[in-house]
């Protein structure tokens, strides 16, 4: 028995969109052309692997095992496209960097600018995940995190240190008085991470610990899963948290709260896969990361 590669393509995008026709959608082709390949494929391995529902399509035991099957195949087939890629002499191609919403959004994002000026035969995207995305099965090709990972087989470059001070906005320090100690911060509004969820690095509530709160009998907080959400709400005047340095340093309407108290500083890692460290696109981001730390205290 021998299969199709361009059916088990079909195959997989119809197992990963649960229907004929966004499947279609996908890869450009009507709803009848993919239905009549999934039934040929069926017919030649003899064995149903969608139940058809009218709601949508579930796979059978058998298609279940033939999804995992091929996922393993089509990664794998990634990992060694990106290989063959990592061999060329030139800086080129495409390269996928997850990197956490905040760290992503307010000091990665506007430095892209130059990064492709230097770099544009580069095709960068970026991810904006706060979870660990596997860099070994190609979900990205390399990474920045404020966590250093646990993971075999990977390269972990320590970018810095990344400065953390309590701070709120003008307009709330005017309305609300500006703590003087620790023990006044359990007077103010204050911003952290919901309890129990995932936070892109450690401690996300060391501000909490510092003003001796109790979560759970403590009603004058703000919790949101975004630190770029919590920089916003700050801004505009709705309690005390702790950011970056180098977010409260450019904001003139932000002020540090009991500066003399740091939080810990947190190391930021650039991190890939131990097969890419031949990758000319990936040093050259390397690269570019370390010269643009050198310039801007973090």
């Amino acid at each position: 028995m021998s299969m199709d590669w361009d059916k088990l393509r079909i195959f997989h995008a119809v197992a990963e969109a649960g229907s004929f026709t966004a499947a279609g959608d996908s890869l450009n082709l009507n709803q009848s052309s993919v239905s009549r390949q999934i039934s040929t494929l069926e017919e030649s391995l003899d064995s149903v692997l969608f139940h058809r529902h009218p709601r949508g399509l579930v796979l059978t035991e058998q298609g279940e095992i033939l999804k995992k099957a091929v996922s393993d195949i089509f990664s794998k087939l990634s990992l060694i496209e990106g290989q063959l890629a990592d061999t060329k002499d030139l800086a080129e191609g495409p390269l996928t960097v997850t990197v956490s919403d905040f760290i992503g959004s307010t000091w990665l994002a506007p430095q892209l600018r130059e990064f492709h000026s230097s770099f544009p035969s580069i095709q960068l995207t970026i991810l904006f995940e706060d979870r660990i995305l596997n860099l070994g099965m190609r979900e990205a090709d390399a990474a920045l995190r404020l966590r250093k990972s646990k993971q075999v087989d990977i390269v972990q470059r320590h970018l810095t240190q990344v400065h953390f001070h309590m701070c709120a906005s003008q307009e709330y320090l005017e309305e609300n008085g500006i703590p003087k100690k620790p023990e006044d911060l359990k007077d103010h509004c204050l911003i952290g991470f919901p309890q129990d969820t995932y936070a892109p690095f450690a401690e996300p509530n060391w501000l909490f610990d510092l003003a001796q709160v109790d979560v759970d009998n403590h009603y004058n907080l703000l919790m949101m899963n975004s630190m770029y959400a919590i920089h916003k709400a700050v801004k505009t005047g709705a309690g005390i948290a702790v950011l970056p340095d180098y977010l409260i340093g450019v904001r003139h309407d932000l002020q540090m709260v009991l500066p003399e108290i740091e939080r810990p500083a947190v190391d930021m890692y650039f991190v890939y896969a131990e097969e890419r460290r031949h990758s000319k696109r990936i040093a050259a981001l390397r690269e570019f990361l370390l010269k643009s730390i050198d310039k801007q205290a973090m």
